[in-house]
């Protein structure tokens, strides 16, 4: 069955073939993700559970410059109270956790900036292509000063380890492609965008050639293997970087495209 594009413009879904494709559309803000974007993602990696005809899902974001940049800033301006913090955190586990548990292999084609929760989405999928210009990290400590959520952690440090965990996010680096490749980031490198796409699509064509069972089998194994720390044990540490004097200023330093002034409080 093949299903025409669907878009809500932000985010676009076509299935052809048995390979099913999300896109995030917004090139023009480094394809950021608005809560909008990240419900219809989750809305369709429970479409894909029920539909046994769809065998692969390709991630892919919009343009040559960013896979996707993370969660739209301003999205955070409306933040008021410690329960507001806790709920997008909440919002952002579920909807990564949906992704995680997707019944089909998950591939993200990843060209450009793949950072905050782009970054997060990626380390979600199973497997990961990228280009020579992809750059991946979690620049948080230099941008907006709060955190990621435990579920989040537990899944970069399955991928590289706590002390490369600690080395990305303490020094606000973005990975380059040959070292992503290294620490296990990505899968594979292709030298552009036409490439990458080729490649994605061979690579979804494979793996949908193969027994779904298997597939299914393998990877829920690998979820059960590596625990994924809840969001409430560390909702001690949302509360404690979110609510800080310093998330205001990031914020503030971020949208007004200024150096923020750290205050540790």
């Amino acid at each position: 069955m093949n299903l025409p594009a669907t878009a809500n413009e932000d985010l676009l879904y076509s299935v052809q073939d048995g390979i099913a494709r999300i896109t995030f559309n917004r090139p023009q803000a480094r394809n950021a993700l608005t809560f909008a974007m990240y419900e219809r993602m989750a809305e369709i990696c429970q479409e894909i559970n029920a539909d046994r005809s769809i065998k692969a899902l390709i991630l892919t974001g919009a343009g040559d410059k960013a896979f996707a940049s993370g969660t739209d800033i301003s999205q955070f301006r409306a933040f008021k109270t410690a329960q507001d913090a806790l709920d997008y955190e909440a919002r952002i586990d579920r909807v990564l956790g949906t992704l995680e548990q997707c019944r089909v292999p998950v591939i993200a084609a990843i060209a450009g900036a793949c950072t905050g929760g782009g970054a997060g989405i990626a380390a979600c999928c199973d497997l990961r292509i990228g280009t020579e210009t992809t750059r991946m990290g979690f620049p948080i400590a230099r941008t907006l000063g709060n955190c990621l959520s435990m579920s989040n952690i537990s899944r970069v440090v399955s991928l590289v380890g706590p002390a490369r965990t600690k080395d990305l996010i303490f020094k606000a680096r973005l990975v380059e492609a040959p070292e992503a490749l290294a620490l296990g980031l990505l899968n594979e490198v292709v030298p552009d965008v036409e490439t990458l796409q080729r490649r994605a699509d061979e690579t979804a064509k494979l793996v949908a050639s193969h027994a779904p069972l298997t597939l299914e089998a393998t990877k829920e194994a690998v979820r059960r293997i590596r625990r994924t720390l809840s969001r409430e044990e560390g909702e001690d540490l949302i509360l404690k970087a979110y609510m800080s004097e310093d998330f205001r200023e990031g914020m503030d330093a971020f949208l007004n495209k200024r150096t923020p002034n750290w205050k540790g409080k």
